[in-house]
């Protein structure tokens, strides 16, 4: 039998958000909120998930009856995601060709050495069972996080996707102090980007595309291209301000022109 010991969280570097998003099957919700305890990890977020935590939910979610006390349901993406820095999202659905240009994904185990250094809070956001998130969910994501799965059989279960994100995460961002395994590191040199200055880079890489006079359709790839390179490099809040300068100057330019 599990046991549940009345130890302090562990303290990560970032704050790491699970988000599933409609999921289907209510085992899951349950099950997730487990492997979240198992790792140290505490804020689920449910996005259109409807009606109260069943005892399915509660039964499997065993010990980890706090994370489903604490969680936070939203009916809408923009509420969900208002005051995280970076929204990662999952998929199994992977392409492969040199001018893929949307889905460059990140490994597990990338993910978490690339977040080794900074603060700020981190939501990975996962599909529903069978279908997993939309084109357009997708786009709206930051970053994209794949599982290398064989190509025979490439999707996992929901529960057993988080346990593997979970893992990896616990284990990277866990400092190896000689040949032990110390608690994570509270003293930090980075924070990532103020939520509000991200929005403000996705805009104004849309104006900068209207501008460029490209076709509707070239203008919306464009603009989502420029966006996500910025973000795939996690500008401090000082960076974007120059950036934000640098795109405003641009797009003013790019008017002057017409």
């Amino acid at each position: 039998m599990g046991t549940n010991t009345a130890i302090p969280q562990p303290s990560f570097p970032c704050e790491l958000v699970v988000v599933l998003v409609n999921p289907q099957i209510e085992g899951n919700i349950g099950a997730v909120a487990r492997v979240m305890r198992n790792f140290g990890i505490s804020e689920l977020r449910l996005l259109h998930f409807e009606g109260e935590f069943s005892d399915e939910i509660r039964n499997r979610a065993k010990h980890a009856q706090s994370v489903l006390d604490d969680c936070q349901v939203f009916n809408n993406w923009e509420d969900c995601f208002a005051d995280v820095s970076l929204v990662i999202g999952t998929s199994g659905k992977r392409e492969i060709g040199d001018k893929v240009q949307f889905r460059h994904f990140l490994l597990p185990a990338e993910l978490g050495e690339r977040l080794s250094s900074v603060t700020g809070r981190v939501a990975i956001v996962f599909g529903p069972e069978g279908m997993g998130l939309s084109q357009s969910e997708l786009h709206d994501c930051d970053l994209l996080l794949t599982i290398p799965t064989w190509e025979g059989y490439p999707i996992l279960n929901l529960s057993h996707t988080v346990a593997i994100v979970c893992y990896e995460w616990f284990q990277t961002l866990l400092p190896q102090v000689g040949s032990v395994r110390s608690l994570p590191k509270t003293v930090h040199t980075k924070r990532l980007l103020n939520p509000d200055l991200k929005q403000q880079i996705k805009r104004r890489a849309d104006e900068i595309a209207e501008a460029s006079n490209k076709r509707e359709d070239q203008m919306a790839s464009a603009a989502a291209t420029l966006s996500r390179v910025i973000l795939r490099g996690m500008p401090t809040d000082d960076e974007a301000h120059q950036l934000l300068g640098l795109l405003d100057t641009a797009t003013k330019a790019l008017n002057q022109e017409d």
